[in-house]
């Protein structure tokens, strides 16, 4: 009877483990809130193991922030798991990118500031009281308030449209044919109020 024969693993190699605490002759500085931990001290040269003394001073310095952690941050826990909390950043860091420039005002806020007009607090929310439903309807979208009369099974017929136009008059087709091209003035308004703000910028 023959047996496979499994490949002998390599011997594990333990290596030595390093001290949790790390004396230099000049103290590290840190900011915990950007993970940052300073070594004012010069690195020793050394051309022929170089790669590892950065590797030694590397974790030394890791070493280090996470000393100071554990020791100033606090500790909470929560259903999550336990959390350090940081404190604020004291390294000011470079943005990625420039600062935006400033939007150039709108036809309607020139006018506005021209005549005197406060900006009116916008109301809060998307949702509007149906009295007829009895409930909380969206003022716009999907089962819109604003789409009212649109799906009735009932709906008046205005005579004298039908008299002035020769024809039936078909009110819900009307009502969504009048919103449809409201949305479409409002987006006409928007373009053209956005190809003047970039003409004036």
């Amino acid at each position: 009877m023959c047996f496979p024969l499994t490949p002998t693993p390599p011997p594990l190699v333990l290596t030595p483990s390093r001290p949790v605490t790390v004396d230099k002759p000049n103290p590290y500085t840190f900011d915990l809130g950007n993970l940052v931990c300073n070594d004012p001290n010069p690195v020793p040269r050394n051309p022929d193991n170089l790669e590892e003394t950065l590797a030694a001073n590397a974790r030394d310095a890791a070493q280090m922030l996470i000393n100071q952690i554990l020791s100033t941050c606090e500790i909470k826990s929560s259903k999550e798991g336990v959390h350090i909390v940081l404190p604020q950043a004291t390294t000011p860091l470079p943005r990625e990118k420039p600062i935006p420039a400033d939007k150039a005002p709108t036809k309607w806020e020139l006018f506005a500031k021209k005549k005197g007009i406060d900006k009116k607090k916008r109301e809060t929310g998307n949702m509007v009281y149906d009295e007829a439903k009895g409930e909380w309807v969206p003022k716009w979208g999907y089962k819109g308030k604003n789409k009212d009369g649109e799906k009735e099974w009932l709906v008046e017929v205005d005579e004298k449209k039908e008299k002035d136009s020769g024809k039936a008059h078909d009110a819900r087709a009307e009502g969504r044919s009048e919103r449809k091209e409201r949305v479409r003035r409002n987006e006409r308004k928007q373009r053209n109020n956005e190809r003047k703000s970039t003409k004036t910028g």
